[in-house]
């Protein structure tokens, strides 16, 4: 029976550069296998995905969040291998978990666990919740050599406290950290905002300015 598989990692921990490997493999054993994304995920172009390695394929589909999938587009296949699966509706999770039977095809999401808060995608609790098979793809923490567990979004080199959970083409990058370097990093980022906003109020206080 096809099953369906979650394998997730936190940023620069190589999920995309592995989706591309395994279908190169399909592609090179003459196999049918379809790439499909978000279709708000536009970084490196509206039909691409890309690797943070530089390696890229062509989307076979894009799939608008508010929209069932097109079952048609879906026959004959041997694979459907989904990239940034965490920007997936409840519902296309939940249709997803169903071609697996109706179709017998396996399908194979990869894709962020947690935002830059610690919290969990819509999309990956449900696959969470849904998947026969959950793999972790692991990448070593940015500041030592612990295993990364936890995205810091930073800006100006500094960690993002506050924010909306999906942002893309933003001048800001992702990190990967664990929990003693994402807590210390975010920790960093709140006395920083404080002070801003402590000489904020001074400047702007004529009394506090005399002192």
């Amino acid at each position: 029976m096809a099953k369906l598989y979650f394998r997730y990692g936190t940023m620069d921990s190589a999920k995309t550069l592995n989706l591309l490997a395994v279908a190169h493999n399909y592609r090179k054993q003459g196999k049918r296998v379809l790439l499909l994304k978000p279709k708000l995920d536009v970084r490196f172009g509206a039909d691409t995905i890309r690797s943070r390695s530089g390696l890229e394929a062509p989307a076979d589909l894009l799939v608008d969040p508010d929209a069932p999938l097109d079952v048609e587009q879906l026959r004959g296949l041997n694979c459907i291998l989904v990239d940034e699966a965490q920007f997936l509706s409840v519902a296309v999770i939940e249709q997803l978990r169903e071609l697996t039977t109706e179709l017998g095809v396996p399908v194979i999401c990869y894709g962020l666990r947690t935002d830059f808060q610690t919290k969990l995608f819509p999309g990956s609790k449900r696959l969470l919740e849904l998947a026969d098979s959950i793999e972790e793809v692991k990448v070593t923490c940015q500041f030592c050599d612990r295993k990364a567990v936890f995205n810091l979004r930073m800006a100006d080199g500094l960690a993002v406290v506050d924010g909306p959970q999906i942002q893309l083409g933003a001048d800001e990058r992702y990190v990967p950290a664990c929990w003693r370097h994402y807590r210390g990093e975010m920790e960093k980022a709140r006395l920083a905002v404080a002070r801003t906003e402590e000489h904020s109020a001074e400047a702007g206080d004529p009394e506090a300015a005399s002192l």
